[in-house]
């Protein structure tokens, strides 16, 4: 049984950065990609970042290019977001995803969800 695990989150002010840490167990963690969603209240799960099994692929929203980093450790397995000039509009609800098979941006693509961490940022 996948288990996902984050922490990191937190209070943040504008302009500054958290990292984010995922850490996997259950399964071989290579075998998975792995991806970051986040939910703001009273908004959809929203897309942030995914990372391919072998670390070589990445994709981010829009939102989020330039600004967040994605990275995964498969000897530690763990993935981390690393979110550097944080805006308020980034405080949501962030979760961490793992899937085997197919996946892509939508959040129903991903099989395995941890329980999340909250990240607040003020202005």
């Amino acid at each position: 049984q996948v288990q996902l695990v984050e922490s990191g989150g937190g209070l943040a002010r504008a302009g500054s950065s958290l990292r984010l840490s995922c850490e996997f167990s259950g399964r071989t963690f290579s075998n998975y990609a792995m991806g970051w969603f986040r939910q703001a209240p009273g908004k959809e799960r929203e897309f942030v970042a995914w990372i391919s099994r072998s670390g070589d692929s990445q994709s981010f929203a829009n939102s989020v290019k330039g600004r967040f980093t994605i990275s995964r450790d498969n000897a530690k397995n763990a993935v981390f977001l690393t979110m550097n000039s944080l805006k308020p509009e980034d405080t949501a609800f962030y979760s961490c995803a793992a899937e085997a098979g197919t996946y892509g941006r939508e959040w129903w693509t991903w099989e395995h969800w941890g329980q999340g961490t909250q990240v607040t940022v003020s202005s």
